[in-house]
């Protein structure tokens, strides 16, 4: 910018201070309404009109301009519509001024006077009606609705015969006239059957009041349950102690580059990691055992002695029992009838809002200034560290390290410690003989809907050997070479600085001491960033483990998992790296194939302790006891103030929809989904609880499903909360920049705009579980407490924003409004 903008910029605003007092006002008078809260928090409340529409710059403007209907004809650029009273008393509108004062053969006519008769909004109606109303007779309107609303014509919209008489114009394009009679009969369909009356949607139905009614009920119910499971596992982002002002980020986080419109020359770099700087808190006293059921339970100290338990979490009959009914709920025909047309609904919605709002959105995201797709924040959500890299990157590391340190010792195998020169040896390669084909770590066709085939494809080369030495933490080498190369690939994030990331890294619960290697690899070579937090994975392995002696029952593996945390809760001196460590873990993961097939052997499970057979538990009893247990955990860290954790585990990439359903209760958000495509129902509740969903596509592509029938694109025209994720990048990617790979081919195979793009980098940023502080920087200030962006952060137009919050809410209210619907 010039320092002539600079200089003409204080003018102007101060020239135009006194004509937008009035909506300076109305701003700062709904700002004393900031803090409340939004019946359904989510970036699409941003533009509700009971909400201020942001504190920045551009959202004060966006918000001064007139509120004009989605459905609406946008105004002609330059002058803007005048009222309606004006023109009856015979002002003259600024299209009659401009065909005067022009005077050109090409403005008289019946052309001109067709196109001024639409600007002055004269009813709608073919001349037979208009005679019918002469004649004190109303015309007919064909509608399925019974109070169908009297429509007049707005801006833009023609009669019958001023459409003969543009059509007769030679001075008129035809396909301007075409395009101006499409565009204007479907602006009057949607006023007239969409927004005529609020009511109009439950009249147009084909179900009996009695049976809206039962759905509604039954819908609301399976909300409810939700809710419950995510108070008592304290999975609210608002519940989270992190989220608290007083929380301190360490190392914190890399100051703005850009203050005010301004560049900031001299920026604070990011301090470096060091432990002693982290602060260590005492006992509290409490205590915690593991109860018959599989369950951990804490209890304070009394004043007469006694132990009082103060964690609670649901039992796993009262779990299955909602499972049951959530079961029955979906697959009930009426509902699955009634979900899908509301899908299909949404579907044609969207269609309309695009039709005649993208350009519109197009003009408001050029305002802003900075921000494009490259320049607002995005989240890797679901990426596993062991596949962070791509191809072309590990096979340059182990060359590097082939050619620099082959002595160093690096395996034990046979009771003989191996140097790397050995290991290479044995395979018989050199580091010449090394390339991406010999490494074979893509996942070519022949791993499609072969999950096995995928898992050996972490092997390098095939070998279990070089996985351990390359992409282990715990190792001969406690892990030093996975560290160096994740570092690496850590760099590439802060140096790209607007792509964020949530690694995931394994616990497998056969040991209680693998808590304190993973912390102690993460903390001694300090794998800490600004950019990366992390995600526990939790493999379904136990049938392995049990088969191999490694434990004796199921009871084992949940001790093995959550007996270090309540220690390090109660007394963080007791494990000090994993205390620190946990701050930068966002929640759970459980992966594994769900393809397998689960067989119900019992109508009821046996407790943790009595699963000591070779069969693996189902998915959903994985998700009970993993969710159940992180109630007790939730409650005592935020009690002590630490941070809490939430569940985000792998379903509905394939196998049975159960494991959706179990999803919908326990987790605060899940990884694929694309098997919600076949239950409606389901899909229906994940849209209105707005249940995030970290998609892949290209993983899915080579594994399970073909990219042309991935159902991201269907979602996110829908509204769900949907976002791109890159999944394992060694083996589905081919640049280094794999999120950016997945932007850009979804871009090119679905025709996303720029805004499409931005939202879905939004939408994120509000899956990741970084903390309050550092989203309020990056896609609003007023983020938690009323679920508002604001424009010069997210690149999101506020149209956009309000056509998704109006859907939603619309959704909501009608659902409310069944409940309470009785026959007549």
């Amino acid at each position: 910018m010039s320092s002539s903008e600079h200089s003409s910029r204080p003018s102007s605003r101060a020239e135009s201070t006194d004509s937008g007092d009035s909506s300076n006002e109305r701003i700062q008078g709904s700002g004393q309404q900031k803090k409340k809260h939004h019946p359904y928090v989510t970036y699409r409340s941003l533009a509700s009109s009971q909400l201020e529409a942001g504190p920045s710059m551009l959202n004060e403007y966006f918000a001064q301009q007139p509120k004009r209907d989605l459905y609406e004809a946008p105004p002609e650029h330059g002058n803007d519509e005048q009222p309606m009273q004006q023109q009856q008393e015979g002002t003259e509108t600024p299209i009659l001024q401009t065909i005067q004062r022009q005077g050109s053969s090409n403005r008289q006519g019946p052309a001109a006077a067709a196109l001024l008769r639409s600007r002055q909004g004269m009813e709608i109606g073919s001349s037979g009606d208009r005679d019918k109303e002469a004649h004190g007779q109303r015309p007919e309107i064909q509608s399925s609705f019974t109070k169908p609303a009297r429509v007049t014509r707005g801006p833009g919209i023609l009669s019958s015969a001023d459409e003969d008489a543009l059509a007769a114009d030679p001075s008129i394009d035809d396909d301007d006239v075409t395009g101006r009679k499409i565009e204007n009969e479907i602006r009057r369909l949607m006023r007239q059957v969409h927004l005529s009356d609020e009511s109009a949607e439950m009249h147009g139905m084909s179900e009996r009041p009695e049976e809206l009614q039962s759905i509604a009920q039954a819908l609301v119910t399976c909300m409810e349950l939700r809710d419950k499971y995510m108070a008592l596992s304290q999975q609210q982002e608002r519940a989270n102690s992190k989220n608290n002002s007083c929380w301190k980020i360490y190392p914190p986080p890399p100051k703005s580059a850009w203050n005010n419109f301004r560049y900031r020359s001299s920026c604070s770099p990011t301090l470096d990691f060091d432990m002693a700087d982290c602060e260590i808190p005492e006992d509290d006293g409490c205590t915690f055992e593991m109860g018959a059921d599989g369950l951990y339970a804490v209890y304070e100290p009394s004043d007469n002695g006694e132990k009082v338990q103060f964690t609670n979490a649901p039992s796993i009959k009262e779990f299955y029992m909602d499972l049951n009914f959530l079961l029955d709920t979906i697959s009930d025909g009426p509902i699955k009838t009634w979900a899908f047309q509301r899908l299909r609904y949404l579907d044609a919605r969207w269609q309309l809002y695009i039709l005649l709002n993208e350009r519109e959105e197009t003009t408001q995201s050029k305002l802003v200034p900075h921000r494009d797709l490259y320049n607002v924040r995005k989240v890797d959500g679901h990426v596993h560290l062991a596949a962070a890299m791509n191809q072309k990157h590990l096979l340059r590391f182990i060359k590097y390290k082939l050619r620099t340190e082959p002595d160093r010792p690096v395996i034990v195998r046979d009771g003989r410690t191996l140097t790397l020169r050995e290991v290479f040896e044995s395979l018989n390669l050199t580091a010449y003989d090394l390339s991406i084909d010999t490494l074979d770590m893509h996942a070519h066709k022949g791993a499609y809907h072969r999950f096995d085939k995928f898992n050996l494809k972490y092997n390098p080369i095939g070998e279990s050997r070089l996985r351990e030495i390359f992409l282990k933490t715990d190792n001969y080498t406690d892990g030093e070479y996975f560290a160096q190369i994740t570092k690496e690939v850590i760099s590439d994030l802060e140096q790209s600085k607007y792509q964020m990331a949530e690694y995931r890294v394994s616990i497998y619960g056969r040991s209680p001491e693998e808590w304190d290697k993973l912390a102690a690899w993460v903390i001694d070579n300090k794998v800490i960033s600004s950019n990366v937090r992390w995600l526990i994975q939790v493999p379904r392995l136990y049938n392995v483990y049990r088969s191999s002696g490694l434990v004796e029952n199921f009871e084992q593996v949940l001790v093995n998992l959550f007996q270090p945390l309540f220690e390090v809760t109660k007394d963080p001196s007791s494990h000090p790296k994993l205390h620190v460590f946990l701050q930068r873990v966002v929640g759970f993961d459980s992966v594994d194939d769900e393809s397998k097939p689960e067989r119900r052997l019992h109508n009821k499970y046996p407790l943790p302790r009595d699963w000591s057979q070779e069969g693996n538990p189902p998915y959903t009893y994985y998700c009970y006891f993993t969710m159940a247990n992180l109630c007790a955990l939730n409650q005592w860290r935020t009690r002590r103030g630490f941070n809490a954790f939430v569940f985000r585990p792998h379903s509905g990439e394939a196998g049975d929809t159960e494991h959706l359903a179990a999803a919908f209760l326990t987790a605060q958000s899940i990884s694929h989904g694309i098997l919600l495509r076949k239950v409606p129902a389901l899909q229906y509740l994940y849209y209105l609880q707005q249940i995030g969903l970290a998609m892949s596509p290209l993983s899915n592509n080579a594994l399970f499903l073909i990219y042309e029938r991935n159902p991201f694109n269907t979602y996110f025209q829908r509204g769900l909360n949907v976002a791109l994720s890159s999944d394992d990048p060694l083996q589905f990617h081919f640049t280094k920049e794999p999120l950016m790979e997945e932007y850009s081919v979804a871009a090119q195979i679905w025709k996303y705009s720029s805004v499409d793009m931005c939202e879905l980098a939004m939408n994120s940023v509000i899956q990741s579980g970084f903390e309050a502080e550092v989203k309020r920087h990056w896609i609003g200030r007023d983020y938690l407490e009323t679920g508002q962006t604001e424009v010069h952060k997210t690149n999101v137009p506020l149209c956009r924003l309000n056509y998704r919050s109006k859907t939603l809410e619309q959704e909501h209210a009608l659902i409310s409004k069944m409940t309470e619907h009785k026959k007549v």
